[in-house]
């Protein structure tokens, strides 16, 4: 066979591999969009703010979001940050699922008070991840608990702690999309991990926005 017949064939592949690039690009961008604005639209319906600002940080795989309030409550200020898998690069997908294993939206609520010490509460398949990796274990009391069909490790530095955890879980027995729970009473903050599906962010997170109040008592 001459270099004409292998030619065609290839540029065929090429022509083909371009299209579906080009197909991905423009698919995965327009979800990516749609995926963010869903999570922010029902951040603002959970924490009702009176200004937000929000911000693009990683192209059309990283938006950042800050709620402010006028009134002074327990809480003061909210910073959330979503990171998405890049869809619009379909050859790297893979890839990157393997790495992040799936959208990631990253709360952090800064209150006015401080909580009875630190705890965690955090889904056993997360633990996995570097980024999930808790600082102060070591001093921290562990044991697994069942949050509706997964496992949790519950990490807590005072019984009154656990408790408040325990009651979390009992009171609402469905985590949703929530993977990991976090109180820091060195920053007066509170961490909430989530997987942004869309139309379950609201749902998953307004139990436990409320039970921060719980917490972080006045």
């Amino acid at each position: 066979m001459n270099g004409s017949g292998y030619f065609f064939p290839a540029l065929l592949i090429i022509f083909a591999l371009s299209a579906y690039i080009a197909w991905g690009f423009s698919k995965g961008r327009t979800k990516n969009k749609q995926i963010y604005l869903s999570a922010f639209h029902e951040l603002i319906k959970v924490f009702n703010p009176d200004d937000q600002t929000f911000t693009n940080i990683g192209g059309y795989v990283g938006y950042h979001a800050t709620f402010r309030f006028r009134e002074k409550t327990c809480v003061s200020e909210i910073d959330a940050t979503i990171t998405l898998l890049p869809r619009h690069a379909p050859l790297y997908m893979p890839i990157s699922r393997l790495l992040m294993g799936s959208d990631r939206l990253f709360i952090s609520i800064y209150m006015r008070y401080a909580p009875p010490g630190e705890g965690h509460l955090i889904e056993k398949g997360y633990t996995r991840f570097k980024w999930s990796r808790i600082i102060n274990a070591y001093r921290m009391t562990r044991e697994e608990v069942q949050w509706g069909d997964y496992s949790f490790h519950l990490y807590y530095e005072s019984i009154k702690l656990r408790e408040l955890f325990l009651k979390l879980i009992e009171s609402h027995q469905d985590p949703g999309v929530v993977r990991h729970i976090a109180i820091n009473p060195e920053q007066r903050r509170a961490f909430v991990f989530m997987i942004p599906e869309e139309g379950q962010v609201a749902t998953s997170l307004s139990p436990v926005y409320e039970w921060f109040r719980t917490v972080f008592p006045r």
